[in-house]
């Protein structure tokens, strides 16, 4: 029996749709998300009318990573 993995991943806080996935290892479920990541991150940054800081980077990165819940299925 494999262990499969379930990705909930919403929008923001208030999210009552998230994209939910099932992968079937945990590497491909560590690709999609670093690949998803990158994606939300670089949209926020190339539609922000401030320069962000790297500070303002991190914050991001950190507001994606609590958006993200991992479950063993």
């Amino acid at each position: 029996m494999s262990i499969e993995y379930k990705l909930t991943y919403a929008i923001d806080t208030l999210d009552k749709d998230p994209v939910k996935k099932t992968f079937k290892s945990f590497w491909e479920l560590e690709e999609w998300l670093s690949e998803e990541i990158e994606r939300r991150i670089e949209f926020t940054v190339a539609h922000s009318p401030y320069s962000l800081s790297e500070e303002d980077l991190e914050a991001l990165q950190e507001n994606e990573n609590s958006l993200i819940t991992i479950e063993e299925v």
